[in-house]
């Protein structure tokens, strides 16, 4: 079996809720209230940041020299993104792009368990804590695509996800991950598909937090 297969058959279930979740639903038919896209175009905002860090350790691991410049780029794009989709996001919600938001706990759960992940271990680990947030939004971004929203702020962030440009960048990244796939030994294996399996999970979270109006308890 493809590790691509195993680690989607693992994560499918969780692929399921999300696709279910009324947060994604609103996105399509834009019944989705204001104020949930709010909280989430910021939490996304904060992710990203991370994420671009973790996506540039994966280039520090990587052991040839595309894969180093692939991830480097990939990073420079997170970061791109986060710049410009929020800053659009924000001013179409009516709010100051410069305003200081704090991070919520779930993006401080995923964002911590996402760097510590591809700080400790290997390269395929890296590759398995990463991998959802690319494979997952691109799949996302297709199922919507295919309904797009009549809200035309929602249709621009499926557009982003559901596009030819991002569906390539993750197959390339899908690619690579079966070539580690033939590498591994079982035991590093299972851990690859444990990490992607937890932020998978994690995927799932954050739009429900947004959707929840999650703030810290205390």
């Amino acid at each position: 079996m493809k590790l691509t297969d195993e680690l989607w058959a693992a994560a499918e279930p969780t692929y399921r809720r999300i696709l279910d979740h009324p947060f994604l639903l609103g996105l399509a038919d834009g019944t989705l209230p204001r104020a949930a896209f709010r909280p989430f175009v910021v939490q996304d905002s904060h992710y990203l940041r991370d994420y671009a860090r973790a996506l540039a350790v994966c280039a520090a691991k990587a052991p040839t020299e595309d894969q180093v410049l692939a991830f480097a780029n990939d990073a420079i794009g997170a970061i791109a993104a986060e710049q410009q989709m929020h800053a659009e996001f924000m001013t179409a919600l009516g709010e100051d792009p410069d305003a200081d938001q704090g991070v919520l706990p779930t993006t401080r759960a995923y964002t911590s368990y996402l760097l510590a992940t591809v700080h400790g271990g290997s390269f395929a680990e890296a590759v398995g804590a990463v991998l959802p947030c690319y494979w997952i939004y691109a799949r996302v971004g297709e199922e919507l695509a295919r309904r797009s929203s009549p809200e035309p702020l929602y249709a621009k962030w499926i557009g982003a996800y559901g596009g030819a440009e991002f569906q390539q960048v993750v197959r390339r990244v899908l690619d690579l991950t079966d070539r580690l796939g033939d590498e591994l030994s079982a035991t590093e294996r299972r851990r690859v598909v444990e990490h992607f399996t937890t932020t998978a999970r994690y995927e799932w979270m954050f739009w429900d937090a947004a959707w929840r109006g999650e703030t810290w308890p205390v």
